[in-house]
């Protein structure tokens, strides 16, 4: 009883702060929309694509890592120090390797895949955020698989208030001269602000990170780690390389079918930086079960209890397809009028209700990705991935310079059909196997 009232108590302070936290992001996207314009949207949804691959290569393993080692020594019966602290040590390993690369490539990344040389500065300024979003992964990890939500609410909070402050009074000196200075305006923010988090979730303390007497040193082996580590991380690193190229492609067929590049780079940001956030706007509620769900998942498999681990995910399964359809119905009905508001862009709210029929697809599909992971099954998760970017991207480039922009919807409805139905099946034939062997690794 004791550990459902805990579970409930962070599920609905997770909620709560992913609802002000995704209220505060869409003001700010508000805001971004009127200093950057359509088309400074565009060029900032490509600098994030890029970015992205070097955030997946600095903190994507470690963030699953630290959360299903973490929740393994605690079902375990030990404690958390020399677990945090050897995957700090990993953590700023990766970030730091990460953010040499993307200072290196900045220049070439811009240049020859984005073909945009406006999108330079920005990565540079962003790369010096990759060791501290790295290292508060690892902590981060560590915090939801001891149940304790508290420090990292508070962190993202004055994170994200933070970014805020400092872009938009960054954007105010800057944005007039051009949509490159404007995007590197924003990025500072960034990277200040994950500097800001990074300090506040060290300086946390719980009493799970106390080290004990009892406790190994070596509390995982290296195998252990990089079982996870390395599938989690190759994965995610093809998917973000892939995703970066799709990226870069979209505005470049645009540009085939409109015969304009502005014109094309202000359907991408229309598209990218105003309607998928506006869409992904409720997801907040369900992003919270899904951080709380990976621990405990993993904890109940770790012991072998699979009538636990399959009421856990079909717990999931009802509360997200409840709330994606409600969510997907009020976008189809609701979304373009919502759109119009908020953007004073018609043509967002268009792509808003078109894709509010698919809408319940793409939040059970993060959510049965997430399962899968807690499940261990990140190279399932990896195929899938793969395939559908590999897909997507020869369709990009054969449809969208012949049919534009509708034919870029279809191929997102289509994909996301693709690997939800991919991911479920992996994740119920999971949950229909025998548990593990106690005591095996």
């Amino acid at each position: 009883m004791a550990r459902r009232k805990t579970y409930l108590q962070n599920a609905a302070l997770l909620t709560v702060c992913g609802l002000v936290l995704r209220v505060l992001g869409m003001g700010f996207r508000v805001v971004l929309s009127a200093y950057l314009g359509s088309e400074g949207m565009g060029l900032y949804q490509l600098i994030l694509a890029v970015y992205m691959v070097f955030v997946s290569l600095a903190t994507a393993g470690i963030n699953v890592a630290s959360a299903r080692l973490a929740a393994q020594s605690l079902a375990r019966g030990r404690g958390m120090a020399a677990t945090l602290h050897d995957l700090c040590g990993t953590a700023l390993l990766f970030g730091c390797m990460a953010m040499m690369l993307q200072v290196l490539l900045a220049e070439p990344a811009a240049r020859f895949l984005l073909h945009d040389t406006r999108a330079i500065l920005a990565l540079q300024i962003l790369a010096p955020s990759l060791p501290f979003m790295a290292a508060a992964g690892a902590v981060r990890g560590c915090f939801l698989a001891a149940r304790r939500v508290h420090p990292n609410v508070i962190a993202q909070l004055i994170e994200q208030l933070v970014r805020m402050a400092i872009a938009i009074a960054a954007l105010r000196a800057l944005a007039r001269w051009g949509a490159g200075y404007g995007c590197a305006a924003v990025v500072l923010g960034n990277t200040i602000s994950e500097g800001v988090s990074c300090t506040l979730m060290f300086a946390a303390k719980t009493p799970e990170f106390a080290r004990r007497r009892d406790e190994p040193l070596q509390p995982y082996t290296q195998k252990e780690l990089y079982a996870i580590v390395l599938p989690v991380e190759g994965s995610r690193l093809l998917a973000s390389g892939l995703q970066a190229i799709e990226s870069s492609l979209i505005p470049y067929t645009l540009a085939l079918y409109t015969g304009s590049r502005a014109d094309a780079m202000a359907q991408y940001g229309s598209l990218k930086g105003m309607a998928l956030p506006l869409l992904f706007f409720p997801f907040s509620v369900l992003s919270a079960l899904s951080g709380l769900l990976m621990p405990e998942i993993t904890r109940a498999n770790t012991k072998g209890d699979s009538a636990a681990t399959r009421r856990l995910v079909f717990t999931m399964l009802k509360v997200t397809g409840a709330f994606s359809l409600a969510a997907g119905a009020g976008f189809v009905l609701f979304g373009a009028p919502l759109a119009g508001f908020v953007y004073r862009d018609a043509g967002v709210g268009e792509y808003v209700r078109i894709l509010g029929f698919v809408a319940p697809f793409m939040y059970l599909e993060s959510m049965v990705d997430g399962v899968l992971k807690g499940l261990g099954e990140q190279l399932a998760t990896f195929y899938y991935s793969l395939a559908d970017s590999v897909l997507r991207i020869a369709a990009i480039r054969l449809l969208l310079p012949r049919y534009g922009m509708a034919a870029f919807l279809g191929i997102m409805i289509a994909s996301n059909l693709f690997t939800f139905t991919l991911n479920l099946a992996r994740m119920l034939h999971c949950i229909q196997k025998p548990p593990p062997v106690k005591g095996a690794v």
